[in-house]
Order: C-alpha cells, then sequence, then structure tokens
C-alpha cells in the first residue's frame, strides 16, 4: 500500500502531501505514500532513527492567529454527485464499508468529537467546501473505523501538522476506497483547518487526514474540509510541544509524536 505523505523540499518547496493519509511512512517527505505534494509512492518499510532523535521540545514557535477558512467563489451543485471507487493499491487496512455512489449534501456542517488519549479534538465539517470528502468522513466515523486507531505523523517546524487516520499505524493504510479530489486555486494551509491526505496522485485521497495547528506552506492539492475547535487547538499544542520522537522516516523532520494521540471515540453530531 502506498504511503500517504507530506513533503516539503529545497526551502519552503512542498513536494508531496498525500490525501488518504497525508503522509505514509513509506513515503519521504519529499514524495513517499500518501504527500503533500505527491511523490511516487513506496511500499517498503522504513527505517526509523532512535527514539529522541527527532526535533527539541519545547523550543518550537506555534502561531496563534488561525488561517481564514476558505470559501468557494462558486458554489458546488447541491446536493453534489459523488463517486467512491475502489482503492487500486488494494484492500484497506480495516474493513470498511464505502459510501454508497450518488448525491452528497453540498450545503451545511457536520459538527465531529475526536475524543483522543490527549484530550477531545471537536471539528466543524463543511459541505460547502467538500461534500465528498465530509460524507466520507462522516460514514467512517460512524462505522467506527477510525476508533481506536492512532496518529502517526507529527510534524512542528516547516510543516505544523498532526497526521491521522491510518488504521496500519505507519502512513499505509486506507479504507480500501478513494475519495475525489476537491481543492481548487487559492487555498491556503495554516492553524485551525483540517484536511485530506493523498499520495500525489489524482483521486487519491482515502482514510487519511491531517489537522493543523500552525504554518503549512503547501500548493492547492489538499482537500480542506473542515476547522478545529479552539479547544481542539489547545490539545494539537500541547502535542506539538511534547515534540516529535523519532524523525526521518518521511525524508523530513516529522514523526510520531511523543505524546501519544490514540481515538477512543469519534462521534457524529
Amino acid at each position: 500500500m502506498a504511503a500517504v505523505v507530506v513533503v516539503l523540499v529545497a526551502a519552503f518547496a512542498v513536494t508531496g502531501f498525500v490525501t488518504p493519509g497525508f503522509l505514509l511512512s513509506s513515503q519521504s517527505v519529499s514524495g513517499s505514500g500518501r504527500a503533500v505534494d505527491g511523490g511516487g509512492p513506496e511500499t517498503s518499510s522504513p527505517m526509523e532513527p532512535p527514539p529522541g532523535s527527532g526535533p527539541p521540545t519545547g523550543n518550537i514557535t506555534i502561531p496563534t492567529a488561525r488561517t481564514p477558512e476558505p470559501h468557494r467563489t462558486t458554489p458546488l451543485p447541491d446536493p453534489s454527485t459523488c463517486s467512491f471507487p475502489a482503492d487500486p493499491s488494494g484492500p484497506g487496512a480495516k474493513p470498511a464499508t464505502r459510501p454508497a455512489d450518488g448525491p452528497q449534501p453540498a450545503s451545511g456542517t457536520v459538527g465531529v468529537t475526536l475524543r483522543t488519549t490527549a484530550g477531545d479534538i471537536v471539528l466543524s465539517l463543511d459541505r460547502a467546501l467538500a461534500p465528498c470528502t465530509v460524507g466520507s468522513f462522516v460514514s467512517l466515523a460512524q462505522q467506527g473505523f477510525y476508533t481506536g486507531t492512532s496518529c502517526h505523523r507529527l510534524g512542528v517546524t516547516d510543516l505544523q501538522m498532526l497526521q491521522c487516520g491510518d488504521p496500519a499505524g505507519d502512513g499505509t493504510g486506507s479504507a480500501g476506497y478513494t475519495v475525489p479530489d476537491e481543492f481548487f486555486p487559492g487555498l491556503a494551509y495554516g492553524r485551525g483547518l483540517i484536511a485530506l491526505a493523498n499520495t500525489g496522485q489524482p483521486g487519491s485521497g482515502g482514510s487519511q487526514f491531517f489537522m493543523m495547528f500552525g504554518t503549512n506552506p503547501l500548493p492547492p492539492s489538499y482537500t480542506v474540509f473542515g476547522s478545529i475547535s479552539d479547544a481542539g487547538l489547545t490539545v494539537l499544542d500541547k502535542v506539538a510541544r511534547g515534540g516529535v520522537a523519532s524523525s526521518g522516516a518521511y525524508g523530513d523532520d516529522t514523526g510520531k509524536p511523543r505524546i501519544p494521540v490514540t481515538f477512543s471515540a469519534v462521534t457524529v453530531g
């Protein structure tokens, strides 16, 4: 299974941020797995550096200002027609029923609470931004797909985000189907937003997503589908200040968070 990864190359250039997982551990930040910019996917298991080799804790800079939530200048048809084809890379790492192809609402918001070992994170999902992505996320949440999974990738420097949603726990897992791209020109990423990870290939989003608590200089290639509550950002800030336990698996300084984030429950409404 290809890894979903976020990739930064050169100074401030992002090369890969995969939608189904955002950053798979088998992909480097510049192109492994589900990544931000999209390098070629890898299927081999990455060699992780010794624990404690991640960025130092306590001295990271996290912005306090939220990034404005994006809005489409031209609304999507409401409802919008969505399809969720089987993942060409193979079956999901955890059984899941894919949403039925057909209409999805393209207006209104959906509240979701991620109950985690680090604290509760409340999300507001925006159907007008990404009706297919929201429909998929809600379906997986209601099936209990995310329950028991852990967030596998944390970035605290150039790419400040926490990537979650992979039942395999290494950035290579999916729900066995893909979600259509719903990004558009002019998207900006940053504190307070949630987006779908992908492999860098068209229509490769899936179950993996990333929650942004700081700067994310990414190209408009990742579907933004909602926002994070202030209390949720406080939880993410705490996890970020805990630092990265081991970096290098994704080709950059991101890696597993020192403070574990495991979903005990994901509730809708």
